[in-house]
């Protein structure tokens, strides 16, 4: 069972078929066909069945399929380990969207920039749902927020402190100050599916003041949350710095949540997971931090959109 024959076959799978699988490999669909029917018999069983015109993995195909995940992703840091000096081949990032949306474009860029030879992979998703898939090696590292509890991060995986983010109450413009849970008057929060820590630290919150929100309405992305809390449907928390995103947020209100503070940006990878390719974006990632100068240094407020500072009234 060789790593050529695992490739070949996790992207049977990936690609739901032989010809798609041929085509992304570059190979000739009889030799792609060849190769899983060789694995086939070195393993002596069934990998796939037909059904109609689509492959389907048998029990023991769905049985091999995260030990190659893991062989490969072996394979490729250990290509990468003897090449410390060059980063090159792909790296999976996983991102919460906030954290793609405000922090990463320039990074990206700038990392694309001195290191073109890496094929860079980005996912968005919940902290919760990016952690699984580091532990599954489905991505080799993540930006996540700091869990709510923090054994979710045992022993399995190392992680850096990357950015700090203050988390703060969206409201309809116009909502009075809040300075406890029971000054929130809309009963609806809108927030992302289970999964989103701030969305934790948020329903925490509340719970420790003996509230729980009436109803939740789960979105997909900032844009839509904002929207909806403009629109009066509820009221949402979020980084501030995803403030700096909205064209026009003159109907939204800022309220500060001294309770919960500043949250912090872990960058997480699986223990021993690791790779030139990664540590050079764990660099770029650390010096940017560093780089940034605080908002006493610079003289300035916290980072917030220019319509968002003009509601200082409805700032608590």
């Amino acid at each position: 069972m060789d790593l050529a024959a695992l490739t070949i076959f996790r992207a049977v799978v990936r690609e739901n078929g032989v010809t798609r699988a041929a085509a992304k490999l570059n190979r000739v669909q009889s030799n792609v066909t060849t190769r899983i029917k060789q694995l086939e018999e070195q393993l002596g069983t069934d990998l796939f069945i037909r059904d109609g015109r689509r492959l389907v993995l048998t029990p023991a195909g769905e049985t091999l399929l995260p030990y190659a995940e893991r062989l490969l992703a072996l394979a490729d840091e250990a290509r990468h380990a003897v090449r410390e000096d060059r980063p090159s081949g792909r790296l999976r990032l996983g991102t919460m969207e906030s954290v793609a949306a405000t922090r990463l474009p320039g990074l990206l860029a700038q990392y694309h920039q001195q290191w073109p030879a890496v094929a860079l992979e980005l996912e968005t998703g919940t902290t919760g749902k990016l952690i699984e898939r580091v532990r599954e090696f489905e991505v080799d590292a993540a930006l996540v927020a700091t869990p709510l509890d923090p054994a979710v991060l045992n022993d399995l995986f190392e992680t850096v402190p990357i950015f700090r983010e203050e988390l703060v109450m969206l409201t309809p413009r116009g909502h009075r100050p809040i300075r406890e849970v029971r000054d929130v008057s809309l009963s609806t929060l809108i927030a992302f599916e289970r999964g989103c820590a701030y969305r934790s630290y948020i329903e925490k919150w509340y719970l420790e003041h003996g509230v729980r929100p009436a109803r939740v309405l789960e979105l997909g992305s900032y844009h839509a949350i904002v929207a909806c809390v403009a629109a009066g449907a509820g009221v949402a928390v979020a980084p501030r710095s995803v403030l700096d995103l909205q064209a026009d947020a003159s109907n939204i209100a800022v309220h500060e949540l001294p309770d919960i503070g500043m949250i912090e940006t872990l960058l997480v990878w699986r223990r021993g997971h690791f790779s030139s390719a990664l540590n050079a974006l764990r660099q770029t990632l650390v010096a940017s931090e560093d780089a940034a100068p605080t908002a006493e240094a610079a003289g300035t407020d916290l980072p917030r959109a220019d319509a968002a500072a003009r509601v200082n009234a409805d700032v608590v």
